[in-house]
């Protein structure tokens, strides 16, 4: 990074934090009494522990979108979100499955936490409940609580899914910012778009070689958690499997935006699955409009033997960044991995069913959604972006 760069970014977190300061001192006047929530994201865990996140905040007063809400509810949903006003340092008692655990959250109201569980549990149920109360700041308005759910996978799985979800299941066009805006800023969960086929090939790994094996699946991106309800009401409206869906917190230096935080905050979250349940190997899933292959080189070398493959969706279609992928890919290659460059869901999904992966009779399901979200069906709107009928290109598949 340019010395000047440098320096811009210390100057706007300096900045940021005057911010900061200034805006808690007006809220311990202004807000004493306005209702707080509790919101708790999707968490994941094992037989014996489990990683949850949250946040406390101000009332947002956001309800479920529409299917007939206008551009202007959405840009003030979008602010909404954006202008949050979280409770610092606040601290939260989360229960869960016999175990207990005290949190503090940061200044922006998010925390985190691993719990140690109770008895054990049932080794099928998949889904737990979490419970978090808050302790402190006292609610004028009395008890202040929220639950989530933890993700603890079945007996049943035989390889794990982690996945990007910008540009990789959601249109998010993150390689223009100006769309990108666009899209986040007057869209909502209901007009936002998927990459066809993506539901019923998440759907088949998900299901497995047998049609029963219930494989987790988890999204990483880095995009806000701002952006929670929106991501995981898409999923749910999309009929892509649930899974934890892990964000990170954004803020206005520059720095937030360099392609190190990018790469850290995602490869932090792989390891910690991935340390969660160190018998399960993965399946890892991104694109070429950011940098999932290089962080997903590094998670080979880590973890050499449990990465079965990496499936990237060449969204791109630009022969430098192919070539430059490509060249990962020989990396990849001498950690015993196996890289898919493909220009479809497909195509990657053909290969999952070559290997014994995903069911054959799957692949019938997946050609047939992907029709149906690129308009040839009349089933489904077509998609503008990444809906075009790719070139009929295979695969490069790049093994071991």
């Amino acid at each position: 990074m340019a010395e000047w760069f440098r320096e811009l970014d210390a100057l706007i977190g300096g900045l940021d934090e005057s911010i900061r300061s200034a805006g808690k001192r007006v809220r311990s006047v202004l807000r004493d009494d306005d209702p707080i929530e509790i919101l708790c994201y999707r968490g994941y865990g094992n037989s014996s522990a489990a990683i949850i996140h949250g946040r406390v905040l101000e009332q947002r007063g956001i309800s479920p979108s529409g299917d007939h809400d206008s551009t202007l509810r959405n840009l003030i949903n979008t602010w909404r979100r954006a202008e949050a006003d979280p409770v610092e340092l606040a601290e939260v008692a989360v229960t869960c499955a016999g175990g207990s655990l005290m949190v503090r959250g940061d200044n922006e109201g998010f925390f985190t936490g691993r719990l140690e569980l109770g008895p054990p549990i049932d080794p099928n149920a998949e889904w737990i409940t979490y419970a978090a109360d808050l302790l402190s700041p006292v609610s004028v308005r009395g008890t202040v609580s929220g639950s989530g759910d933890v993700l603890i996978p079945p007996t049943s799985a035989t390889f794990g899914v982690i996945s990007d979800i910008d540009d990789t299941v959601i249109q998010s066009r993150v390689s223009s910012f100006l769309l990108a805006a666009r899209t986040v800023m007057l869209g909502n969960a209901r007009t936002r778009l998927p990459f066809p086929g993506v539901a019923a090939f998440y759907q088949a790994l998900r299901a497995g070689a047998t049609g029963s094996e219930k494989n987790p699946i988890f999204y990483v991106s880095s995009s806000p958690w701002n952006i929670h309800d929106v991501i995981t009401e898409f999923m749910d409206l999309q009929k892509i499997p649930r899974g934890p869906v892990l964000l990170r917190d954004w803020d206005i230096s520059l720095g937030a935006l360099a392609a190190t935080r990018h790469l850290d905050h995602k490869g932090a979250a792989i390891r910690s699955i991935m340390a969660m349940y160190p018998l399960l190997p993965f399946i890892l899933i991104g694109d070429t409009s950011q940098h999932d292959p290089e962080i997903y080189r590094q998670i080979v070398g880590e973890f050499p033997g449990r990465i079965r493959a990496i499936y990237i969706r060449d969204v791109t279609r630009n022969e430098e960044r192919a070539a430059s992928v490509s060249r990962l890919a020989d990396e990849i290659r001498t950690s015993h991995s196996t890289l898919v460059l493909a220009e479809d869901t497909l195509g990657a999904a053909k290969h999952a069913a070559e290997q014994g992966w995903i069911r054959a009779d799957a692949l019938g399901d997946v050609h047939q959604e992907k029709r149906a979200d690129e308009g040839a069906t009349g089933e489904k709107v077509a998609t503008p972006e990444g809906g075009a009928p790719s070139s009929g290109n295979a695969p490069t598949v790049i093994n071991p």
